[in-house]
């Protein structure tokens, strides 16, 4: 992925740390996410990654460090001021998490009925067939969630997400309990939104080939840190025996 990016952060981590008991999972962790980029962050299961998207959208409390997300420290703010700085960012969890007793109609209904004040100018229903549309799945509309394969509950998903236009969109394992070909049809398609929404995304990912196809740049956290970070290339070329080694146990 070659898209052009803007010298504007809007994420900025620096020293972050994150503890479960003894459990030393963020260590130091340093990383910035600039306006319309899309970085991977790669790791070991356990390592992490996903603790940090959590950490990011403030639904767990960093321990020390400084997490400035468009422009707001989050540790430092109050409910509703979080949840202001939530409308902008999307998250995508790993396993789609849509409502089973909804139509997809309705779990897309959800978020713009919760943000009331985000459905002025075009219709609910306008909003709900562009964002299905900009998936390919308009024609599920008025499917239930079990009607959906798996490739499909994960674009219902990022169509749910994309309805209140996120300016950065957090993706937990977006290519996880997926086959290769549909795996990488969304790796397709959250190229395809980074361009149609301009949004900037972190994406959370075992998939070497997702991050490949979605990234401008690779991170590795490796023992709580942001060990290393590079293009695709440059990191598989690397001869540092600890990104030699992550890479074949992900590729293998």
């Amino acid at each position: 992925m070659e898209n052009e990016t803007t010298n504007n952060s809007v994420i900025e981590i620096e020293e972050l740390y994150k503890s479960f008991g003894d459990n030393h999972v963020l260590r130091g962790f340093t990383f910035t996410l600039q306006e319309g980029e899309n970085v991977a962050v790669l790791g070991k299961s356990g390592s992490g990654k996903s603790v940090l998207i959590k950490c990011i959208i403030g639904l767990i409390p960093i321990d020390q460090g400084n997490l400035i997300v468009l422009g707001k420290s989050i540790p430092d703010l109050k409910r509703k001021e979080l949840d202001l700085i939530r409308k902008d960012v999307g998250f995508l969890f790993q396993g789609a998490a849509l409502y089973d007793s909804m139509s997809v109609k309705e779990n897309l209904e959800f978020p713009l009925r919760r943000h009331r004040e985000n459905r002025s100018g075009i219709s609910l229903h306008k909003k709900i067939e562009e964002a299905l549309d900009s998936v390919g799945l308009l024609h599920t509309l008025h499917l239930m969630p079990s009607e959906l394969s798996g490739g499909m509950k994960k674009r219902v998903a990022l169509a749910r997400t994309l309805i209140l236009r996120p300016k950065i969109i957090l993706y937990d394992e977006p290519t996880g309990g997926l086959d290769p070909i549909t795996g990488k049809e969304i790796s397709h398609l959250i190229n395809n939104v980074q361009s149609l929404y301009k949004a900037s995304a972190v994406i959370i990912t075992h998939d070497l080939a997702c991050a490949k196809i979605t990234t401008n740049r690779i991170v590795i956290l490796s023992n709580g840190i942001n060990y290393t970070e590079g293009t695709y290339d440059k990191l598989k070329q690397s001869t540092d025996p600890v990104v030699e080694e992550f890479f074949e146990e992900i590729a293998a």
